[in-house]
């Protein structure tokens, strides 16, 4: 059910504290951890720390708490030095558009050029 942690969600588990993440910002609704596969210099997820399937779902549902996980990429922007180069925040939604993990999150690229469109 979205909002309520599942058992055999990676970033639920994160969330909770029982699965170590390299960390880099928290608040109370929202954890800000390095990505394990980078895709730039700076890639950081930025989750809600409850669990909806997808940013749909999480927009939808929780509007505030999608709110706090853009707000929070604006923190990670600047806080990794790349706010004023610019930066890029990605919400993949589903399976064809490169989901892996279906508990919303927020990609916060920096620190290299990009393209437009991205591939």
């Amino acid at each position: 059910m979205a909002g309520e942690a599942q058992g055999d969600c990676l970033f639920c588990k994160m969330a909770a504290g029982r699965i170590p993440a390299d960390v880099v910002r928290e608040s109370e609704t929202t954890l800000a951890f390095r990505d394990i596969n980078p895709q730039a210099p700076t890639h950081v997820l930025v989750i809600p720390k409850a669990h909806y399937p997808d940013a749909a779902a999480l927009a939808a549902a929780a509007p505030q708490v999608m709110a706090d996980v853009l707000r929070e990429a604006g923190e990670v922007a600047a806080a990794e030095g790349v706010a004023e180069s610019g930066y890029r925040i990605v919400l993949n939604t589903g399976a064809g558009a490169g989901q892996t993990v279906f508990h919303a999150h927020a990609h916060v690229l920096g620190g290299r050029g990009f393209t437009w469109p991205p591939g």
